[in-house]
């Protein structure tokens, strides 16, 4: 088996690890603070925009697995030297590099979302998205690296907790039989990207040249507005009914002024205050990954929460 290195161990880092490891690879982890040691993955403690050390960390590598993200309030300064790095690293290596993006890149866009739709992003974390695979796509193009980027909607199910808008904020809640609060419009339909189909999208990309040189959406089952979800959650945990309230919009405005966080999802409040449909037709017409149905999703994330519900507030 092959030596895989990846970038960053939060929810989509840590699941492609763990299952890269699971296939009998070797794993390299690299985060800045390190880890614990764990069957089959080494952790090894590194700022991955340092390019000379992550290049000789990645020496031999088949893969790296971009999964890193700089904090969301710094992504327009933090980003530029991070896809900087990992790029150098896969042309120094010689590895494929597998970068782990979003759907922000689009911007606002009427009707189903496709790989075919232009860039045209206008806020400033659209922007550095787009930027950031546009600079891997080039070097590709130019035969300098082998580039391929996986686009991911929002992450759902087992270790996804601050990160999605279904994990910390709604499950503790959800799982004691309490109303839940979320942002946009809990009835717009919406895409959700299972994590463990993340981490089996980014493993088969690496593997099957026929995935590089462009960008891929993850298989996604039909969308289901923030209210069904919930409600098929609290059915599977039998505390049906849950009452799902928006957010009012003089509450976010309020919480922007001290969370950098609530102020930076501005730019993005679109994608739940209108439908956001992603469409993964062209990855599932060519490669074996298919979403995991959303029955079966349900039922390992609200077992999942359960496990850790004494520590999840």
């Amino acid at each position: 088996m092959s030596l895989h290195v990846v970038c960053g161990f939060g929810p989509a880092g840590a699941a492609t690890a763990r299952l890269l490891a699971e296939q009998g690879h070797e794993v390299r982890v690299v985060t800045r603070s390190g880890g614990s040691p764990e069957p089959g993955i080494e952790h090894v403690a590194l700022d991955a925009t340092d390019s000379a050390r992550l290049i000789e960390t990645a020496r031999g590598a088949a893969a790296i697995h971009s999964c890193a993200a700089p904090p969301y309030h710094r992504w327009a300064s933090e980003w530029p030297p991070l896809a900087a790095s990992v790029c150098a690293a896969a042309e120094a290596t010689g590895a494929v590099l597998v970068m782990l993006g979003n759907l922000y890149g689009y911007g606002p866009v009427d009707g189903p979302l496709t790989e075919d739709l232009p860039l045209a992003a206008t806020g400033p974390k659209g922007r550095v998205r787009a930027a950031v695979w546009e600079q891997a796509r080039k070097l590709h193009e130019q035969g300098r690296i082998k580039a391929v980027e996986l686009r991911a909607s929002d992450f759902f199910g087992p270790g996804v907790t601050d990160g999605g808008h279904l994990a910390a904020r709604v499950m503790p809640r959800l799982l004691r039989g309490k109303p839940v609060s979320t942002l946009g419009n809990p009835d717009a339909p919406h895409s959700w990207s299972y994590l463990p189909d993340v981490a089996r999208a980014m493993a088969e990309a690496a593997a099957d040249e026929r995935a590089w040189g462009r960008a891929w959406h993850i298989p996604t089952e039909p969308p289901l507005s923030t209210r069904d979800m919930v409600a098929r959650l609290a059915t599977h945990a039998g505390t049906a009914p849950i009452t799902v309230r928006r957010l009012p919009p003089a509450v976010l405005g309020v919480a922007s002024l001290f969370s950098p966080l609530i102020r930076e999802l501005t730019e993005i409040r679109y994608q739940f205050d209108r439908p956001f449909v992603v469409d993964s037709r062209a990855y599932e017409a060519e490669f074996a990954v298919r979403a995991t149905p959303v029955d079966e999703q349900i039922k390992a994330t609200v077992a999942w929460w359960r496990e850790r519900r004494p520590t999840a507030g």
